[in-house]
């Protein structure tokens, strides 16, 4: 579905992982857009249907593509790659959890 255009540079130096899979990605590309170009379309689900969530505006609005990097709560299409980056889906936190 997401892919680099062509004539870009596709060469995949910096690499990191979302839950364990290694990822590669070209330098100046966005977590999201790296995930994305890998396949992986689901970033979290939300609280109450569990519904699956990804990427939608790719410009820091809609806050959709929230993950962990490192343990901090950051939006993917907001963040470049660096090497080593440690990515993970937000734990669900459901209403019976919160209470």
């Amino acid at each position: 579905m997401f892919r680099a255009m062509a004539g870009e540079d596709v060469k995949r130096p910096i690499s990191f992982t979302f839950e364990g899979r290694t990822v590669a990605a070209a330098p100046g590309m966005s977590v999201a857009a790296a995930l994305l170009a890998e396949g992986i379309t689901a970033f979290r689900q939300t609280a109450v249907s569990q519904s699956e969530r990804g990427p939608f505006c790719m410009m820091g609005t809609c806050y959709d593509c929230v993950v962990l990097i490192n343990g901090e709560t950051v939006q993917a299409c907001m963040t470049p790659v660096r090497e080593g980056l440690i990515v993970a889906r937000v734990p669900i936190v459901t209403q019976a959890q919160a209470s």
